[in-house]
């Protein structure tokens, strides 16, 4: 059973959210402080996080780092903040998803849904490309580069694991959000660029040259040909 722990101070939402997520058959935990949600975290292997911002002890944006220097568990970040360059820095900070307020259980209870069947679908288990200088393991969501481990979120897997077994095939930022984040995304393209932009930092040599994700000019991006 999947286990999810809803940061949220306010009781009334998070119950609601905590009902709508059970009657789907999820295990759910929520906390109303960060400190209380930092205990849970290290004690509890959680699937989702669902991440409200605006707490009363610890800002979310620093829970979000603490969990992701740890772990690649998903975490949705929940604000009322809906500027662009808002949701921009919560992908920076490590979040797979931003859900702006105020939205209906029912959505939620969609979009998470929709990850867990992401995450069940069944591929390739294991790529190995460029003479073996990039090695994907689907199972355990392990990347290693040039022999060493590398920590990518979980969204950041999943953009790289679909360029790679489409190598040398263009994707457009649709197909893209389409195959990670699926049909009910609501979020923006520049979503897509924002992860790339994190990825090429951590599997290139030089991100300003890249060598295996590459940009195609008003289409999209495509794992390189030759690796």
């Amino acid at each position: 059973m999947n286990k999810i722990l809803i940061v949220e101070d306010e009781k009334k939402v998070s119950n609601i959210q905590k009902a709508y997520l059970e009657k789907e058959g999820y295990q759910v935990y929520t906390s109303t402080t960060g400190l209380k949600a930092l205990e849970l975290f290290d004690s509890i292997e959680f699937s989702l996080i669902i991440l409200d911002l605006m707490l009363p002890d610890i800002q979310g944006e620093e829970i979000c780092k603490i969990i992701r220097d740890k772990s690649d568990v998903h975490i949705f970040m929940v604000t009322a903040k809906s500027a662009l360059e808002d949701r921009i820095e919560g992908l920076n900070t490590g979040a797979d998803e931003y859900l702006v307020k105020p939205f209906s259980p029912r959505e939620l209870v969609v979009r998470v849904n929709s990850l867990f069947r992401r995450l069940g679908a069944n591929n390739i288990s294991v790529l190995s490309l460029d003479n073996g200088n990039i090695q994907i393991y689907k199972d355990s969501r392990i990347v290693k580069v040039r022999g060493q481990e590398i920590s990518l979120t979980p969204n950041e897997f999943d953009i790289l694991y679909v360029l790679a077994i489409n190598k040398g095939k263009v994707l457009t930022r649709e197909q893209l959000i389409d195959r990670v984040f699926g049909m009910d995304f609501e979020g923006f393209d520049r979503t897509v660029d924002v992860h790339i932009k994190n990825i090429r930092k951590k599997i290139e040599e030089d991100s300003k040259s890249p060598k295996y994700i590459l940009t195609v000019t008003r289409l999209g991006y495509k794992f390189g040909d030759d690796n």
